[in-house]
């Protein structure tokens, strides 16, 4: 038995000997970098007084597209990175977690941002805002419409009537700046 305990201990000696390289091992420096750090709220960052920044993506808004350009340049295919300007329409009441966007025809889609970051709830209608991502179509569930009704404070009627999924574009922002 107790060669067993002497052999284990010889094992362990030397899986934690091989673990470490004396040689190339350098004695802990004693320096210590000091940072500044601002704490704010997770993932916005303003721009200057009059934009705020949201998403893990800063927006280039150098070469945005229209909401007209982007529409055009998305019809017949099924995916598209884009930065477009765009007037919001609504914005979700519950978590600030998408947006919908309007379209020179009367109509909206709808914008859902990557990883469910937020943008502030009282986003009015009529803001403008900057979007980075990627269009895509896509099947949207009859739960998920129904989800977004709810977010946005539909009446049960409305809910309700939504029986069948809808395959439409719906756009993934990575980043949006919203023009105050």
């Amino acid at each position: 038995m107790n060669k067993r305990y002497l052999l284990i201990g010889l094992l362990t000696a030397g899986i934690f000997a091989s673990c470490t390289n004396p040689e190339t091992e350098e004695a802990p420096s004693t320096e210590v970098d000091t940072i500044e750090v601002e704490v704010g709220e997770p993932s916005q960052v303003i721009v200057d007084s009059t934009r705020t920044s949201y998403g893990p993506k800063m927006v280039d808004t150098v070469n945005a597209l229209s909401t007209k350009e982007l529409l055009a340049q998305f019809e017949g295919k099924t995916e598209m990175e884009a930065t477009f300007k765009a007037k919001i329409h609504e914005t979700c009441s519950k978590a600030g977690c998408w947006v919908n966007i309007e379209k020179e025809d009367g109509g909206t889609f709808m914008v859902v941002f990557k990883d469910h970051f937020t943008i502030p709830v009282d986003t009015k209608p009529g803001t403008i805002a900057y979007l980075s991502g990627k269009a895509i179509q896509d099947t949207v569930s009859v739960e998920m419409q129904q989800h977004f009704l709810e977010d946005a404070n539909a009446d049960q009627k409305e809910i309700d009537a939504i029986t069948k999924p809808k395959y439409d574009m719906t756009f993934v922002a990575d980043g949006i700046e919203i023009i105050r």
